[in-house]
């Protein structure tokens, strides 16, 4: 070996301390390479899907980029410090340049772990709604519902939310746990209807909708109760009143499946417009303007012919 040194310095004119730089240099990089090659193929191999395999073959050949930069620069700049200050270099290197990626990763451990949500439930997490269809390894597919479409039903768009987003936004399960939710419809009758009648009408429609709803209801939660604090004094149906400018609202509660409550909320209404036609005094309340002319409407008091003098003015004589 020392013959080789000295004769490869002879032929190059490279100290034997340098040669044993490059020597290295080539050892080190080839088996990176060889070790990359070798990765890829386990990659390839273990995952069918494009994206998480593109994804992961980018992980790799950076990882091991950054890994040849810094051995080969152990060997070359000896003053650096030891290998382990180069593996502490690497990981931050990582972290900033692959903070997505792991991010995205860990959201994915997360999601198996913890189990925030599972394929099939509805949820909505970053703005976005929808039906999970799909959970991968950087990120989970949701089929829309709702946006343009006046109700909870699908938008047939496909929507990819990174894994990480379950890291750092509020997530909503529509399902998971408790299965039904509350909803409420509002219905505004006039001043001048009878608002007695028009709730027991509504009493008894919601009764009819949605009771067996919420004998439904009480299983889930005693069910639920098992794993979350959750507690309700009252789940059967309800109506409640309140007055507001333009009428009397009278405010239908009730539990539903999420999946059902457009058409469940149609039923209802159905039933309601049936019931308040048979009614002739009950009438739904809607925006109006009124227009008060104070000659012909005043009260006592007031002038209302209009060509009489001083009309608009109160009677009596000036003092």
């Amino acid at each position: 070996m020392t013959d080789l040194t000295t004769l490869l310095q002879k032929w190059t004119g490279l100290s034997p301390e340098l040669q044993a730089r490059l020597f290295s240099t080539l050892v080190v990089v080839l088996g990176l390479w060889l070790l990359r090659w070798l990765t890829l193929r386990l990659v390839r191999r273990r995952i069918e899907q494009v994206t998480p395999r593109y994804y992961w073959s980018r992980v790799v050949t950076y990882l091991f980029v950054f890994t040849g930069i810094l051995v080969v620069a152990r060997i070359w700049f000896q003053g650096v410090g030891s290998l382990v200050t180069y593996f502490g270099l690497l990981s931050a290197g990582l972290a900033i340049a692959l903070s997505d990626l792991v991010a995205n990763l860990a959201g994915w451990l997360f999601i198996l772990w913890r189990r925030p949500f599972v394929m099939g439930d509805r949820i909505e997490i970053a703005g976005q709604r929808g039906d999970v269809i799909d959970i991968r390894l950087f990120m989970f597919s949701l089929l829309e519902i709702g946006n343009w479409v006046d109700a909870d039903q699908s938008t047939g768009r496909i929507i990819s939310i990174p894994n990480g987003k379950v890291l750092k936004e509020p997530l909503a399960n529509y399902t998971q746990g408790f299965r039904f939710i509350w909803h409420e419809i509002p219905v505004l009758v006039t001043f001048e209807s009878d608002w007695r009648k028009a709730k027991e009408i509504l009493d008894r429609i919601v009764h009819e909708h949605a009771e067996t709803l919420s004998a439904d209801a009480e299983r889930q939660v005693r069910q639920a109760a098992q794993k979350f604090m959750i507690h309700y004094g009252k789940l059967t149906p309800i109506v409640y009143l309140t007055v507001k400018d333009s009428g009397v609202l009278l405010t239908m509660r009730f539990m539903v499946d999420p999946r059902r409550r457009r058409g469940i909320e149609e039923g209802i209404w159905l039933a309601v417009l049936e019931a308040f036609a048979a009614e002739s005094d009950i009438d739904l309340a809607y925006p109006t303007i009124r227009y008060y002319d104070n000659r012909r409407e005043g009260g006592a008091g007031w002038d209302r012919t209009p060509d009489a003098p001083g009309a608009g003015e109160r009677g009596g004589s000036p003092e």
